[in-house]
């Protein structure tokens, strides 16, 4: 499915039109800059393409566009907690309806905002009062902002993830840097791991590093380039890949889809719901992450 050939539903602006594909409702951007796509189904980011490059966005070839289902690959929106620590896994957040609140262009590119606001259906998940906007920059290069507030009248704690999923041309010829010096290995049982310099992979990976430099580089050689990852309000940064037995259990992924992708994720991790950070009534967090190519 190219997302670019789908048939306008609706034009926003020269630069932005909503499209559909099966129950899903896309919003696009196409600008001199780049052109980028997101599911109003979780908020997702599908696809980024800055003028000149390859697709850095890796999306499976049978991703669920059902509607109800979470999508695999692009850059799902883990909240209000990461992991397996509460149902369902990964939140809520990247299987809710988010709602369009704004879209502002210039000459460097597009911005999107969606929002997502508490509901009787995420209160019977989550029992909390919260507004969430995702902003979505695109341009010269990615800005995915998620900006949580806490509109209760107690705190609350959360965990979050921005799961990008980077598309690449062979994950055997990759290198990884700047994730720094440890790591909770979630293949050994959490336990705490001195890392490499440089990462390079012949078999699955799921790791939590807990001291991620400013910048994280992947590295592929075949298609020339190098993607730099900069996450700002995260407390780690996960790299995972299922490898050939973890594709092969996954319906919504081919089998070799695991070669062409490596998920780095701007990550604000907690062993437990109760560990979770704490925002205080009437406070705000923000947790993105930043994606180039040179």
């Amino acid at each position: 499915m190219d997302v670019y050939q789908l048939p306008a539903v609706t034009v926003l602006s020269d630069n932005v039109t909503i499209a559909q594909h099966e129950q899903l409702k896309i919003v696009r951007v196409i600008h001199e800059k780049a052109r980028a796509a997101i599911t109003l189904h979780g908020g997702h980011v599908i696809s980024y393409i800055p003028q000149g490059q390859q697709e850095v966005i890796w999306m499976s070839e049978q991703a669920n566009f059902d509607g109800k289902a979470a999508l695999r690959g692009g850059i799902p929106v883990c909240w209000p907690w990461f992991g397996r620590v509460a149902a369902p896994a990964h939140g809520f957040a990247r299987t809710a309806q988010w709602q369009l609140i704004e879209h502002r262009e210039n000459d460097s590119g597009v911005i999107i905002s969606l929002g997502l606001n508490a509901s009787e259906e995420t209160k019977a998940i989550w029992p909390h009062q919260f507004e969430a906007v995702l902003n979505v920059e695109v341009g010269d290069e990615l800005k995915v902002s998620l900006v949580m507030t806490n509109t209760d009248n107690t705190d609350w704690r959360f965990s979050a993830a921005l799961h990008t999923y980077l598309n690449l041309s062979d994950i055997e010829k990759v290198e990884t840097r700047g994730m720094g010096p440890e790591y909770i290995d979630s293949l050994n049982d959490a336990a705490l791991t001195q890392g490499e310099e440089v990462l390079t992979l012949t078999g699955t990976i799921d790791r939590v590093y807990t001291q991620p430099k400013p910048l994280i580089t992947l590295s592929d050689p075949d298609f020339k380039r190098d993607i730099i990852v900069e996450n700002q309000g995260a407390n780690s940064a996960v790299i995972w890949n299922p490898w050939a037995d973890g594709a092969k259990g996954m319906g919504d992924m081919q089998d070799d889809g695991y070669k062409t992708f490596l998920c780095i994720e701007s990550s604000h991790h907690a062993p437990s719901l109760e560990a979770g950070t704490v925002v205080k009534a009437g406070d705000s967090y923000t947790l993105s992450t930043t994606i180039r190519c040179q």
